[in-house]
């Protein structure tokens, strides 16, 4: 066993009851497999307090295993976070990074924090004994950067935080380095336990046809430069804020540095106090833009790449999303930004310029993550589709259809075929009809109540369908289109009654 390491007088602070039955179930699968080699990933929504509970399994595992822990983080912001809350839980700790260039033999320390490729460099430079640590703890672990070193802990286990355990990278799936999802507290509940901050959503309606899609399967920050910063997007910009956010301090979310300085610009105009922050951002003056802004009342922040992990200031009251994402991960983190509580603090409010929320569900809706780790593959399809389209299924009614293999429809393709054909228009609708049906045949298990209120689940993407199928005949009326969505909804239900009692037949001859 190593010698013991110095220990930091223990923190007075004590875990949430969730956390604290958290950190039982983590240990209780560490202890059951075979020389505490578990690979375990734990889920824990953006300000449930992931760090503080990981900081609580390093503690204990030094403490009940005698071996060495390493923390992994992917940027400098969250290795001196990371390092503060360890020593907060009573943890001695060594943040390994490129001033370290040796560890000398008397350095007792039995927890390390480091970035990745730092710490893959001391390794090959042989300052660290990888055969001594026996337990590896990755912080944002759905970053793919993290697997190329794990292979090199032969003695340790492996535990991975996140807020969302699925990866971008649909050859990188979770569920091939982890063995095990466990699931911590959701995000509705941590809400009305008074944990976490209610939503107050704002959502508008932008044409993102002009968005181009890059290597990464997200917008290329020049066609969204492109759009942001038009004077249209600037000024629809200014006027969601000064219906939802007015007064209130407010952090604007852009994909590129050219957007995020016409937003200062734009809002300095109009007389609004705002300043611009990216990664070039000089550290110094980093640092005395967040002072500014935590200090300063009714303040806006436009910010770019930097702000969405290890960036903490519980007085945002309002997040507004000036950008679209495909990445359910970084949309998440983005708006978990103002999700923290504070005294007096019981709200914030959503403002989405990019239909992330039609994407993707509202933040505060259900996700069936553990349905998200063990098949990872129908979200990535769903993903696909909604980049084809400019418009995907929202992940909270991909969750209520999970034995559907196809949920999308494009009613612009499926209406240029049918008259490419000869066929009549009508046709579309009795397509897409015939497929909502299947759906909530396919996931109803038999029930009929249950299969009617799937038809109700999709009463926003029949609106969506029948306004693009309005768009492909061009001249129609506002009260033809709402007659159609009357008579949609009737069809359908129509449809998957006489689907399902044709469903039960034949289990019953059979």
């Amino acid at each position: 066993m190593n010698v013991a390491a110095p220990m930091l007088p223990a923190s007075k602070k004590k875990l949430y009851d969730y956390q604290q039955q958290d950190l039982e179930t983590i240990f209780s699968k560490l202890s059951a497999h075979p020389e505490q080699r578990a690979r375990l990933l734990y889920q824990l929504p953006t300000g449930g307090g992931k760090t503080v509970i990981f900081s609580e399994i390093a503690k204990r595992f030094i403490g009940t295993f005698g071996k060495k822990v390493i923390v992994l983080t992917h940027r400098i912001e969250l290795c001196r976070q990371t390092t503060a809350a360890l020593k907060g839980s009573g943890v001695a700790n060594r943040v390994v990074d490129s001033k370290v260039k040796k560890v000398a033999a008397k350095d007792r320390f039995e927890c390390y924090v480091a970035m990745v490729e730092t710490l893959k460099r001391r390794i090959e430079d042989g300052l660290i004994n990888t055969s001594e640590v026996g337990l590896v703890i990755v912080d944002e672990a759905h970053h793919n950067s993290f697997h190329k070193l794990l292979g090199k802990f032969e003695n340790a286990a492996i535990i991975g935080v996140t807020a969302t355990p699925f990866s971008s990278d649909v050859n990188l799936p979770m569920n091939r380095f982890y063995d095990e999802l466990i699931l911590g507290e959701g995000i509705s509940s941590l809400i009305n336990r008074g944990f976490l901050a209610k939503p107050k959503i704002k959502s508008y309606d932008v044409e993102l046809n002009s968005l181009l899609t890059g290597l990464t399967g997200d917008f290329t920050v020049s066609s969204s430069d492109a759009l942001y910063g038009s004077e249209i997007m600037l000024d629809l910009l200014l006027h969601s804020y000064q219906e939802h956010s007015l007064g209130k301090k407010t952090l604007i979310f852009n994909n590129g540095i050219f957007a995020s300085k016409r937003v200062e610009e734009t809002f300095s105009k109009a007389g609004f106090a705002i300043r611009h922050l990216d990664n070039k951002t000089p550290l110094a003056e980093r640092a005395e833009i967040l002072q500014w802004f935590k200090k300063t009342k009714g303040a806006i922040l436009t910010s770019v790449s930097i702000l969405t992990t290890g960036f903490d200031e519980p007085s945002i009251q309002s997040v507004i999303l000036y950008r679209a994402t495909t990445s359910l991960t970084l949309y998440h983190q983005m708006v978990g930004r103002g999700a923290r509580r504070l005294t007096g603090k019981k709200t914030f409010t959503i403002t989405d310029l990019g239909n992330n929320i039609e994407r993707f569900g509202e933040w505060n809706s259900e996700i069936d993550w553990m349905h998200v780790f063990l098949h990872p593959e129908i979200y990535h399809e769903n993903l696909h589709h909604s980049v084809e389209q400019t418009h995907a299924i929202p992940m909270e009614m991909r969750n209520a259809f999970p034995n559907s293999m196809e949920v999308a429809f494009d009613v612009a393709s499926a209406y240029r075929d049918a008259v490419d054909s000869g066929k009549k228009a009508k046709i579309v609708m009795r397509d897409s009809i015939r497929q909502h049906a299947l759906m909530c045949v396919e996931n109803c298990d038999g029930d009929l109540a249950k299969a009617m209120e799937l038809c109700q689940s999709l009463d926003k993407e029949i609106d969506y369908r029948i306004k693009q199928y309005g768009k492909c005949l061009t001249k129609v009326t506002r009260d033809y289109l709402k007659w159609l969505g009357v008579d949609y909804r009737e069809r359908l239900k129509k449809l998957t009654q006489k689907l399902l009692s044709k469903n039960v037949f034949l289990q019953n001859a059979s």
